[in-house]
C-alpha cells in the first residue's frame, strides 16, 4: 500500500502546480497495478517548486512518494518559447488497486484527477490471445463483405462471414484525448496500453513539448506480457510493420511517422513473430531502397538476435520449419499490395514484389510458430488495407480488404477448436463515414451513370459469383454490384465503377496546392462530378467518429458488452492473462 500511495502521490506532486493545466495520467484514467507510467504536470505559468503542495488521497505526497519527480523551471517549446513549469517522475507504479485522488495547489489555484487502479486474478483465463483489427472495419464494410462474398437472395444473406458468428460483443467508443475524431495511432494505443491519448500518438499522453520522444510513456501490452509472462508475441500486418496499429503493440512517441524509430523500438521489445511491409525502415542508409538516417542495418540485427529471415511467401513457408522461434518476415519497401491487385488483377506493385504472402498465409505462419511455446502467446492481426483503400473512396478494394480479413478470422477459429483456451477478438480501430446505398445496373437503359443506380425495391440484389468458391467473388465489375457511398471527402468524379487499373485517385493538388477533382477520371463514361465537404488541404476520406463493433470468443470474452472506450479493451485483455499484481505489505 505504501509503494501504492507512494506513486499516486508522485503524480499529485505532479498534478500540483500553480494553474496546472494538465495533469498525466489524464482524469479517469483506469492503470493496471503495477503497470510502470510516468507522471506529469503542466503549468500554464512558470512557478516556484516551493509554492506546490500535493496530496494523494489526502496525504502529503513526500510520505508515500517513494522517488522525487524533477522539478522542470521553464519548459521550453518551439523557437525557445518558455511554456511554463512542469513536473516529471518517470517510470512510477501503483501496486495496490483503488481509487485515488491527486490534489495539487499553488496559491490560490487548484488542480485534482482521479485515477482507478485496477487488478487482476492471479490465474490466467486465457492461455493465448489473437486481436484481429481491421484498420476503418465499418459496419458497411462488414455487410458489404457479406454480400459481395456470400451472396443474398430473398433478403436473407446466402452465407455467414467467419467473424459473425463469434458470441460476444460490445459497441467501442474511438474518441481522441484532445476531440471526438481520431486515427489509427491513438486509437490502437488505447486499444494496447488501456490509456487514451491523442491523434498521432502511440504508448504516450501527448504533451505539449516538441521533441516527441519525451512525453509521459505508458506500458504497452507487449511489454506488459514480458514483464509478467514468458509467452510469446506476434504482430502481423499487410502495412509497414512500423505502421500506426503494428507500432502501438510496442512504441512510445508523440509522432506516428517516427517509423526508423520504431524499429529500433521494436526490437527492444523483441516480439518473436513480425511479419509484414515496411522492409526500408530496417535497411541501413546506405543500402538501396532505405528510409533511414542512419547506418543501422536492423535485419542483420534482428538476424543476430536469432530471428529467420523471409522475404516473400516461399521462404516465409520455408522459415515455420526452422524451429527457431523467431522469424522476421518483411514483405514490401512499404504497404502490401492490397488483395485486389495482388492476387486478381495483377496491379499495383506486384511486379516488383511478385510473391507476397497474405494476410491468411501470415496468420497460419504466425499461429504455427507461436503456438510452439507452452506458455501462450498474445498474436495481433492487421487487416490494413480497409483503411487505406477507404480513405481514396476504393470502396471495391476495401472490401475484398475486408473478405480477406475474415479469412484472416477464420483461420483463428479453426486454432481455436482445438485450442481452446484461446480468446480471440475481432474489431474496428475507428470507422469511416461509409454506406451501402443500393446498387448499380449496367443493363438498365441509358447512358447517365446516376440513372442506374438502384435504391429501395429498384436496387434488386446485385449478381456477384463464387464459382470457384474461394471466397472471394470471381469478378468485381459484374453488371449489377454493390453501389457505396462516402458521407465526405475531396472534390472527385464519381465513375460508378470498380478501379480496374489501380487504386483510385480521387483528387490531385493544383497550383494553389489545394485538392481538386482528379481529371483522370472526368472523362469515363457516365462520371459525373461530386463536390467536396471537407477542407481543400484534404485529398481524401476521412476517419468517422461512429462507434466500432467489436465481436469476440473464448475464455473470458464475457467481459466485453455493452459500450466500451477503447481502453477499457486493454483491462479485459489484462484480465485474461493476468498481468495485474496483488499488492503485499
Amino acid at each position: 500500500m505504501r509503494l501504492l500511495l507512494a506513486a499516486l502521490a508522485a503524480t499529485t506532486f505532479l498534478a500540483g502546480a500553480a494553474q496546472a493545466t494538465t495533469i498525466y495520467p489524464l482524469d479517469r484514467a483506469t492503470i493496471l497495478a503495477g503497470s510502470p507510467f510516468d507522471f506529469k504536470v503542466e503549468f500554464k505559468t512558470v512557478v516556484k517548486p516551493e509554492d506546490v503542495k500535493i496530496s494523494v488521497n489526502g496525504q502529503d505526497y513526500k510520505t508515500v512518494l517513494g522517488k522525487d519527480a524533477e522539478f522542470v523551471a521553464e519548459e521550453k517549446g518551439k523557437e525557445d518559447k518558455v511554456l511554463g513549469s512542469a513536473l516529471i517522475a518517470r517510470g512510477l507504479t501503483i501496486p495496490a488497486e483503488g481509487a485515488y485522488t491527486i490534489e495539487v495547489t499553488a496559491g490560490s489555484e487548484t488542480k485534482t484527477v482521479t485515477w482507478d487502479v485496477y487488478n487482476t486474478g492471479t490465474a490466467q483465463k486465457a492461455k493465448n490471445i489473437i486481436f484481429i483489427l481491421g484498420d476503418g472495419l465499418s459496419v458497411a464494410h462488414r455487410t458489404g463483405a457479406r454480400i459481395m462474398s456470400k451472396g443474398m437472395s430473398e433478403g436473407k444473406a446466402n452465407g455467414r462471414l467467419n467473424m459473425d458468428d463469434l458470441d460476444h460483443m460490445a459497441f467501442v467508443g474511438t474518441s481522441s484525448t484532445e476531440a471526438i475524431a481520431t486515427d489509427s495511432a491513438n486509437t490502437m494505443s488505447a486499444y494496447m496500453t488501456g490509456h487514451k491519448t491523442a491523434v498521432n500518438a502511440l504508448g504516450v499522453y501527448a504533451d505539449r513539448t516538441p521533441d516527441s520522444f519525451d512525453d509521459p510513456k505508458v506500458e504497452t501490452i507487449a511489454e506488459a506480457i514480458r514483464r509478467q509472462t514468458k509467452k510469446s508475441i506476434g504482430i502481423v500486418s499487410t502495412a509497414e510493420i512500423e505502421d500506426a496499429t503494428p507500432a502501438a503493440v510496442v512504441a512510445h512517441t508523440r509522432k506516428r511517422a517516427d517509423k526508423e524509430q520504431i524499429v529500433g523500438m521494436m526490437f527492444d521489445v523483441k516480439p518473436d513473430v513480425i511479419l509484414g511491409g515496411g522492409s526500408a525502415y530496417f535497411l541501413g542508409k546506405d543500402i538501396p531502397g532505405s528510409k533511414r538516417k542512419d547506418d543501422k542495418d536492423y535485419i542483420k540485427l534482428f538476424q543476430e538476435a536469432g530471428y529467420t529471415l523471409a522475404t516473400d511467401k516461399t521462404e516465409l513457408q520455408a522459415a515455420t520449419g526452422t524451429n527457431t522461434g523467431k522469424i522476421l518476415g518483411l514483405f514490401h519497401t512499404g504497404n502490401m499490395d492490397v488483395t485486389l491487385d495482388r492476387e486478381f488483377l495483377k496491379k499495383g506493385t506486384v511486379d516488383k514484389f511478385p510473391n507476397q504472402p497474405g494476410l491468411v498465409d501470415m496468420t497460419k505462419a504466425a499461429l504455427g510458430e507461436l503456438s510452439k511455446n507452452e506458455e501462450g502467446f498474445f498474436l495481433m492481426v492487421e487487416g490494413a488495407s480497409i483503411d487505406k483503400m477507404s480513405h481514396p473512396l476504393d470502396w471495391d478494394r476495401a472490401l475484398v480488404e475486408t473478405i480477406e480479413l475474415d479469412q484472416a478470422v477464420g483461420v483463428a477459429r479453426e486454432f481455436a477448436k482445438s485450442h481452446p483456451d484461446t480468446m480471440i477478438v475481432v474489431t474496428g480501430d475507428h470507422t469511416h463515414g461509409v454506406s451501402i446505398i443500393g446498387t448499380i445496373d449496367d443493363e438498365k437503359p441509358g447512358t447517365e451513370m446516376r440513372e442506374k443506380v438502384g435504391t429501395y425495391a429498384d436496387a434488386g440484389f446485385p449478381n456477384y459469383t463464387d464459382e470457384n468458391k474461394d471466397g472471394y467473388p470471381d469478378k468485381i465489375d459484374v453488371t449489377r454490384r454493390l453501389f457505396l457511398a462516402a458521407n465526405n471527402g475531396p472534390d472527385h468524379y464519381e465513375t460508378f465503377r470498380p478501379k480496374l487499373d489501380g487504386p483510385f485517385v480521387p483528387a490531385i493538388q493544383n497550383e494553389k496546392k489545394e485538392y481538386v477533382a482528379n481529371e483522370a477520371y472526368k472523362d469515363v463514361p457516365g462520371a459525373v462530378f461530386v463536390q467536396g465537404n471537407i477542407p481543400k488541404s484534404g485529398d481524401s476520406g476521412v476517419h468517422a467518429v461512429d462507434d466500432v463493433v467489436l465481436q469476440a470468443t473464448g475464455p473470458g470474452a464475457e467481459e466485453f458488452k455493452g459500450y466500451m472506450e477503447q481502453s477499457d479493451i486493454y483491462r479485459v485483455l489484462a484480465d485474461a492473462f493476468a498481468l495485474g499484481v496483488k499488492e503485499t505489505n
